[in-house]
């Protein structure tokens, strides 16, 4: 006898009924990624001219490398003399 599958093993009736595209009306997908820059990054990045990754690429690195180093040193010394004034007795 054996037991009866709880799940019905038909396929459901289709909900929507057909696709409005075919695959073969799409278009072609190597019209509209542009080309492929990952070789060109991998030798740039790869090259051994004792530059650290981060900087690799130029002016636009030095300066985002800059200015998150002063963002980071002046947030570090406004929150040592927010600390050093919150450790202050007030005067009444």
């Amino acid at each position: 006898q054996g037991l009866k599958p709880i799940v019905s093993t038909e396929s459901p009736a289709l909900i929507f009924g057909t696709t409005s595209k075919l695959s073969s009306d799409l278009p072609a997908t190597d019209s509209f990624l542009g080309k492929n820059k990952v070789p060109d990054l991998q030798k740039l990045f790869q090259k051994a001219d004792g530059l650290p990754v981060h900087l690799k690429r130029g002016v636009p690195d030095k300066l985002l490398y800059r200015t998150t180093m002063a963002l980071t040193i002046g947030g570090t010394i406004y929150c040592l003399v927010a600390l050093y004034m919150a450790s202050q007795p007030r005067n009444q």
